[in-house]
Protein backbone atom coordinates (compact mmCIF):
# COMPACT_ATOMS: atom_id res chain seq x y z
CA UNK A 1 0.00 0.00 0.00
CA UNK A 2 1.44 3.45 -1.10
CA UNK A 3 2.32 5.41 1.79
CA UNK A 4 0.36 8.61 0.73
CA UNK A 5 -2.30 6.51 0.78
CA UNK A 6 -2.04 5.59 4.40
CA UNK A 7 -1.50 9.46 4.90
CA UNK A 8 -5.23 10.03 3.25
CA UNK A 9 -6.49 7.17 5.70
CA UNK A 10 -5.50 8.82 8.46
CA UNK A 11 -6.73 12.08 7.66
CA UNK A 12 -10.18 10.42 6.70
CA UNK A 13 -10.18 8.95 10.18
CA UNK A 14 -9.25 11.39 12.24
CA UNK A 15 -11.42 13.46 10.59
CA UNK A 16 -14.29 11.20 11.33
CA UNK A 17 -13.03 10.31 15.19
CA UNK A 18 -13.01 14.49 15.61
CA UNK A 19 -16.59 14.69 14.19
CA UNK A 20 -18.30 12.25 15.93
CA UNK A 21 -16.68 12.73 19.13
CA UNK A 22 -17.47 16.22 19.54
CA UNK A 23 -21.23 16.09 18.54
CA UNK A 24 -21.32 13.29 20.58
CA UNK A 25 -19.53 15.30 23.62
CA UNK A 26 -21.30 18.75 22.96
CA UNK A 27 -24.50 17.08 23.11
CA UNK A 28 -23.61 15.72 26.65
CA UNK A 29 -22.61 18.70 27.66
CA UNK A 30 -25.75 20.25 26.29
CA UNK A 31 -27.83 18.17 27.95
CA UNK A 32 -26.31 18.34 31.11
CA UNK A 33 -26.09 22.21 31.03
CA UNK A 34 -29.66 22.65 30.29
CA UNK A 35 -30.99 20.15 33.10
CA UNK A 36 -28.76 22.08 35.68
CA UNK A 37 -30.40 25.12 34.57
CA UNK A 38 -28.34 27.61 36.30
CA UNK A 39 -27.36 30.80 33.57
CA UNK A 40 -24.01 30.86 34.25
CA UNK A 41 -23.20 26.95 33.63
CA UNK A 42 -25.72 27.31 30.41
CA UNK A 43 -23.93 30.31 29.21
CA UNK A 44 -20.41 28.84 29.87
CA UNK A 45 -21.55 25.39 27.99
CA UNK A 46 -23.09 27.08 25.19
CA UNK A 47 -19.30 29.45 24.39
CA UNK A 48 -17.79 25.72 24.94
CA UNK A 49 -20.38 24.19 22.44
CA UNK A 50 -19.21 27.55 20.26
CA UNK A 51 -15.74 27.28 20.35
CA UNK A 52 -15.63 23.33 19.67
CA UNK A 53 -16.94 23.33 16.75
CA UNK A 54 -14.83 25.67 15.41
CA UNK A 55 -12.35 23.61 16.52
CA UNK A 56 -13.07 20.22 16.54
CA UNK A 57 -16.51 19.96 14.08
CA UNK A 58 -15.51 22.20 11.30
CA UNK A 59 -11.56 20.71 10.67
CA UNK A 60 -13.05 17.19 11.55
CA UNK A 61 -15.14 17.90 8.68
CA UNK A 62 -12.09 19.08 6.44
CA UNK A 63 -10.13 16.28 7.23
CA UNK A 64 -13.10 13.80 6.29
CA UNK A 65 -13.27 15.75 3.09
CA UNK A 66 -9.53 15.74 2.08
CA UNK A 67 -8.24 12.07 3.81
CA UNK A 68 -11.70 10.93 1.79
CA UNK A 69 -11.48 12.60 -1.70
CA UNK A 70 -7.97 11.40 -1.23
CA UNK A 71 -8.26 8.27 -0.58
CA UNK A 72 -10.90 7.63 -3.69
CA UNK A 73 -8.69 9.03 -6.20
CA UNK A 74 -5.61 7.42 -5.17
CA UNK A 75 -7.29 4.21 -4.74
CA UNK A 76 -9.31 4.74 -7.87
CA UNK A 77 -13.24 4.00 -6.16
CA UNK A 78 -16.27 5.63 -7.85
CA UNK A 79 -17.10 8.52 -6.24
CA UNK A 80 -20.76 8.27 -7.80
CA UNK A 81 -21.81 5.08 -7.76
CA UNK A 82 -22.73 2.44 -4.77
CA UNK A 83 -21.89 2.82 -0.97
CA UNK A 84 -19.74 5.90 -2.09
CA UNK A 85 -22.30 8.04 -3.52
CA UNK A 86 -24.95 7.29 -0.66
CA UNK A 87 -22.00 7.72 1.95
CA UNK A 88 -21.52 11.12 0.25
CA UNK A 89 -25.59 11.79 -0.10
CA UNK A 90 -25.78 11.30 3.77
CA UNK A 91 -22.79 13.04 4.54
CA UNK A 92 -24.23 16.21 2.08
CA UNK A 93 -27.79 15.63 4.42
CA UNK A 94 -26.11 15.80 7.44
CA UNK A 95 -24.33 19.01 6.77
CA UNK A 96 -27.50 20.44 5.46
CA UNK A 97 -29.05 19.64 8.29
CA UNK A 98 -25.95 21.28 10.06
CA UNK A 99 -26.05 24.32 8.27
CA UNK A 100 -29.68 25.22 7.96
CA UNK A 101 -31.20 24.69 11.03
CA UNK A 102 -28.12 23.57 13.89
CA UNK A 103 -25.98 26.68 13.45
CA UNK A 104 -28.97 29.03 12.86
CA UNK A 105 -30.53 27.58 16.39
CA UNK A 106 -26.74 28.16 18.06
CA UNK A 107 -26.35 31.12 16.83
CA UNK A 108 -29.15 32.87 18.83
CA UNK A 109 -28.81 30.45 21.52
CA UNK A 110 -25.59 32.28 22.06
CA UNK A 111 -27.02 35.49 22.04
CA UNK A 112 -28.95 35.21 24.53
CA UNK A 113 -27.03 33.30 26.63
CA UNK A 114 -23.98 35.97 26.64
CA UNK A 115 -27.14 38.25 27.83
CA UNK A 116 -28.10 35.61 31.07
CA UNK A 117 -24.56 34.14 31.56
CA UNK A 118 -24.04 36.90 34.35
CA UNK A 119 -26.36 35.38 36.80
CA UNK A 120 -29.78 36.90 34.64
CA UNK A 121 -32.86 34.87 34.39
CA UNK A 122 -32.95 32.32 31.84
CA UNK A 123 -35.60 32.85 29.20
CA UNK A 124 -37.98 30.49 27.88
CA UNK A 125 -36.73 31.29 24.15
CA UNK A 126 -33.33 30.16 25.20
CA UNK A 127 -35.15 26.47 26.66
CA UNK A 128 -37.55 26.42 23.19
CA UNK A 129 -34.28 26.78 21.14
CA UNK A 130 -31.86 24.08 23.13
CA UNK A 131 -34.98 21.42 22.89
CA UNK A 132 -34.77 22.38 18.71
CA UNK A 133 -30.87 21.79 18.91
CA UNK A 134 -30.77 18.63 20.69
CA UNK A 135 -33.79 17.42 18.80
CA UNK A 136 -32.17 18.51 15.04
CA UNK A 137 -28.60 17.26 16.42
CA UNK A 138 -29.81 13.89 16.95
CA UNK A 139 -31.70 14.22 13.62
CA UNK A 140 -28.20 15.47 12.00
CA UNK A 141 -26.24 12.16 13.42
CA UNK A 142 -28.39 9.78 11.98
CA UNK A 143 -27.24 10.22 8.44
CA UNK A 144 -23.24 10.60 10.08
CA UNK A 145 -23.90 7.30 11.16
CA UNK A 146 -24.98 5.70 7.94
CA UNK A 147 -22.00 7.14 5.97
CA UNK A 148 -20.15 5.91 8.96
CA UNK A 149 -21.10 1.92 8.24
CA UNK A 150 -21.24 2.44 4.56
CA UNK A 151 -17.48 3.97 4.69
CA UNK A 152 -16.76 0.34 6.60
CA UNK A 153 -18.68 -1.95 5.42
CA UNK A 154 -18.59 -1.02 1.67
CA UNK A 155 -21.89 -2.84 0.87
CA UNK A 156 -22.69 -3.94 -2.65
Amino acid sequence: MPETYLVWKFLHITGVVMLLGNITVTAIWKFFADRDGRPQVLGFAQKLITYTDWSMTVWGVVLIMVGGYGLAIQGHFPLLEGWMLWAQLCFIAAGLIWMGLIVPIQIKSSRLARQFAAGDAVPDAYKALSKRWIFWGLVSTVPLIAALWLMIARPG
